[in-house]
This record gives structure tokens, C-alpha cells and sequence, in this order.
């Protein structure tokens, strides 16, 4: 809409900003000023040296924020120098380079043509009515755009990009049971392999009265076992296959693929992204995650890949009250408690496996009465299953774990999350794991803690202070956009 800009006071463009035509500047305030008798506001721009330039308010699209590569200060550019037109050509030619191979992929699943799923038969409708929760206005969208690019020749490539327990798993599930219900598979591709048990789990609980079968390979499983699921994945007997890593072994094989869907799709690095990449030439691929990576993030926005955003919360759902200060084990105490109190359980996040029964059991000393349990990676397969298994059944009140706690985990009564050495986390990673707490309408409490202010780096108070300001519901496209700011 057009409008009268009628004062600069709620504008902020941000300390360095590009101007298209001069480069980098620093943004030094507002003015009103007269020129050959016409008064006009105007964006004061200071660049390297004693340069100014003021740009008219009508002129403001000429003007982006800075986003930068680190935590380096820009270097000002100098108006009338070559060197802002030598930084665009360089930036142009890499562009390019990284162009090359996209487009090349891209183009490919273009020309390709990939299998058509019919529209909805009866059975898919009844597995929708048995849904039970009242589906959100952007769940709903997510599923249509899903199902329209699954009825389509093209293959499909599109990210789900939801907050933590927004419901992007029953988007999957659907998305999975139209591939198996017209007589192909689905394979899905997690980061864990707690995550891959709870996803079989759910799965299988809500096709329960339809014939397909649900199978995982994981390493809480016997290689018996394993290789039994892929023989019968390979013989097409498995309708969907839920694994880690592990799936894209050689000895893997579909009888016939129709879907693969990534889950925590910011978990898995470059060399088991250049391994999907042959799948997603020929099959339909959804990528789901809170906080996308920036690569993936730049993609979407670039049109380069379809994208859903959930943004809408589940009906009841709360925003998770933040803390940020330093360690204080009174605080620890009362939270621990308060949380007990209520019939609650607590996740307390101690990233060091050498270190975290010496902290599970100064913990237990702090708060007498309260059943702890410990969970890290390291531990024997049985012995970890078994121990989630007891937190999960309410037999533990507090599970004192590492960051293998991060992806998925679905554990209603757990609202309160204490994070020692937050400072330590990445921002991504952080947010997924406060998203563990608050899946319920209770209210759920995160403290982010570390040793002092003056050990805080630079970069770890300016992480800590994102997950401090952006505590209210659906956050996760924001922290993932100033992740990519970063």
C-alpha cells in the first residue's frame, strides 16, 4: 500500500548496510534537510574516511541490511573506489560456481519424470479422520502442498519448516502412508536412533487397523535383525523403513521407492547429503526441520526448493519462559523441585560424558528424594533403551543427559530443562533442545546456564541473547534467519 512516511523514528536498518551503488557504510542516523528549496527526509550513510551520503526517503529499496560472514567488522568501502565493483564481481563469479552444480541438479529432477500418485483414496481418508488432534490451518496447507507435489509428474522437493512439536511428523506420516497406500515405499532418515524408535512408535500406532508394515534398522536392534528388515525391504514386504545413517549404506535397496523423507534435516552433514542426492533425482524428497541450516534456509528463500512453514501453535500450547543467567545451584534446587512438585519431570543437559555421573551425583545430593536417571551415547544399546524407556514411563523424575537428547523426543510431562554451559551450544542446537519442554498446556520453564559473564565469547552471549529474545511460539524461522545472518 502506498503511504506517507511520516517519521523515521521506529526505522532501524541496522549498523553496516549495502548501498547497491557505493558498498558497505555504516548506518549514522536521520535528517530532515532542505535542498534547492524542496525539505525531504534523508538516511545518513557514513563510509570510509569523511564520506557521506544521504539517501532520500523514496530511495530507501537501494539499501539492504549487511549480512556478513562471521563476526568481523566490515571493512567501510571509500565512495569513488574500484574495489566495491571488484568484491560484486567476485561475489558474482562464486555465485556462479555454487550455481553450476544446483542448476545442473535441479534441471535434472526438471526434465525428470516422476511417478504421479492418484488423489486421496478411501483408506488415506480414514487414517485423516483418526487423527487425534484438531489439525492447525498451516498443518493443513503443509499436507495439500505435499500432496499436490506428490500428484504431480516432477519430483517433489519441499522442506516442512515447523517449530518443535508443530506437527510436522503427521505431515510425514501422511505423505508416507499415500506413497505405501498405491503400492510403493517410504523410507525416512533420522538423525538417532532413540529418534528412529519413537518415530516407529507413532507410526505404527496410528496404522494399527491398516495392513502396512512399519519397520526400523537401528543399533538397538541385532544385526540379525537388521539385515531380516532389509531383506524384506529389498523383497518390497516393508511398506516403510525408518533408520539412521545407516540407510544409506550400499546394502540398502528398495524394491520400489516412491518417498524418502528427511527428518532434522540440519543434522546431517554434506557427505550423507551428496549420497541422497542420486535418490532425489528420481523419487519425491520432504526435508523437515524447526531450524533449517542456512544453506538449505538460502535455497528455500531463493525459490531453488519448495518450502512450508508451520507457524500456527497446537491449540492449547504455551511459549517456554527463558532464563539466561549465570550457574547458581539455588535456582538449579528450586527447579528441580518446583518441577517435582507438580507431578512433573525434568531434563537437566550436561554435555560431557566424562564429567556427567560426577554432576548426576552432586545433583543428588542437592535434591534429596528425587529418582535421577543418565543418558549419553556411550552407554551399551539395551542400557540406553531401558533408561529412556524408565523416564519415559514417569519412573525417573530428572534425566541428567548429554545432546542426545536433542532430536524428536516427545515427553509431555517434562516442562523444565536446565542447560548447563549453554554457552557451549550452537544456536540451532540450543533451540531444538529447549523445544524438548513445552509440548504439553503446561507451562515449561528453560534455564540456560553458564559459568560467569566474563567467560562468555562474543559469539556465545550473542546466541544466548536470540534465545532470550525469541521465547514466544514458532520462533524457529527466525532463529534460523539470524543463524544465517551469522
Amino acid at each position: 500500500a502506498r503511504g506517507r512516511l511520516a517519521s523515521f523514528t521506529e526505522l532501524r536498518v541496522g549498523d553496516h548496510v549495502v548501498h547497491e551503488d557505493h558498498g558497505i557504510a555504516r548506518f549514522a542516523g536521520f535528517e530532515t534537510r532542505s535542498v534547492a528549496g524542496v525539505t525531504r527526509d534523508y538516511l545518513q550513510l557514513e563510509y570510509r574516511g569523511e564520506d557521506r551520503v544521504f539517501v532520500p526517503a523514496d530511495q530507501l529499496a537501494k539499501i539492504t541490511r549487511y549480512v556478513g560472514t562471521g563476526a568481523a567488522e566490515p571493512q567501510l568501502s571509500a565512495l569513488g573506489s574500484k574495489r566495491w565493483d571488484g568484491m560484486k564481481a567476485r561475489a558474482r563469479r562464486a555465485a556462479r560456481d555454487l550455481a553450476g552444480d544446483l542448476l545442473n541438479l535441479y534441471a535434472e529432477r526438471r526434465a525428470r519424470r516422476g511417478r504421479a500418485f492418484p488423489p486421496d483414496g478411501e483408506w488415506q481418508l480414514t487414517l485423516e479422520r483418526t487423527f487425534p488432534y484438531r489439525e492447525t490451518a498451516d498443518q493443513l496447507a503443509a499436507v495439500d502442498a505435499v500432496k499436490g507435489d506428490m500428484e504431480a509428474t516432477q519430483p517433489m522437493d519441499r522442506l516442512i519448516c515447523g517449530d518443535v512439536g508443530y506437527g510436522k511428523t503427521e505431515v510425514a506420516l501422511r505423505a508416507a502412508f499415500k506413497a505405501a497406500a498405491e503400492g510403493t515405499q517410504a523410507m525416512m532418515l533420522v538423525p538417532t536412533t532413540i529418534l528412529a524408535q519413537q518415530h516407529l512408535g507413532t507410526f505404527r500406532e496410528r496404522l494399527s487397523e491398516l495392513p502396512f508394515r512399519v519397520e526400523t534398522v537401528s543399533r538397538l536392534r541385532r544385526p540379525a535383525e537388521n539385515r531380516a528388515v532389509l531383506a524384506d525391504f529389498a523383497a518390497g514386504t516393508v511398506d516403510i523403513l525408518i533408520g539412521t545413517h545407516r540407510l544409506l549404506s550400499r546394502d540398502v535397496r528398495a524394491k520400489e521407492l516412491g518417498l524418502l523423507i528427511v527428518d532434522e534435516e540440519q543434522r546431517f552433514g554434506v557427505r550423507q547429503k551428496e549420497l541422497l542426492r542420486q535418490l532425489k533425482l528420481k523419487v519425491d524428497v520432504i526435508s523437515l526441520s524447526a531450524t533449517p541450516i542456512p544453506r538449505t534456509l538460502q535455497m528455500s528463500l531463493a525459490g531453488l526448493r519448495d518450502i512450508s512453514v508451520i507457524e500456527t501453535p497446537p491449540e492449547g500450547r504455551r511459549p517456554i519462559r527463558t532464563f539466561v543467567g549465570p550457574y547458581d545451584e539455588g535456582l538449579v534446587k528450586r527447579a528441580i523441585e518446583r518441577e517435582v512438585e507438580r507431578a512433573g519431570q525434568v531434563f537437566f543437559l550436561h554435555n560431557r560424558i566424562e564429567t556427567l555421573a560426577e554432576v548426576a551425583e552432586r545433583l543428588r545430593g542437592l535434591c534429596p528424594g528425587v529418582r535421577f536417571a543418565e543418558a549419553h551415547g556411550r552407554m551399551e544399546e539395551r542400557e540406553l533403551e531401558e533408561t529412556m524407556l524408565v523416564f519415559l514411563r514417569g519412573e525417573a523424575d530428572c534425566l541428567v543427559a548429554t545432546t542426545i537428547i536433542e532430536s524428536g523426543l516427545d515427553i509431555p510431562t517434562a516442562n523444565t530443562l536446565i542447560v548447563d554451559r549453554a554457552d557451549q551450544l550452537g544456536l540451532a542446537q540450543a533451540y531444538q533442545i529447549r523445544g524438548r519442554v513445552g509440548r504439553s498446556r503446561e507451562r515449561a520453564y528453560a534455564y540456560l546456564l553458564y559459568p560467569s559473564a566474563e567467560s562468555l565469547t562474543p559469539d556465545a552471549a550473542a546466541r544466548l541473547a536470540t534465545l532470550s529474545d525469541h521465547t514466544e511460539l514458532g520462533s524457529g524461522f527466525a532463529i534460523a534467519m539470524r543463524d544465517l545472518e551469522i
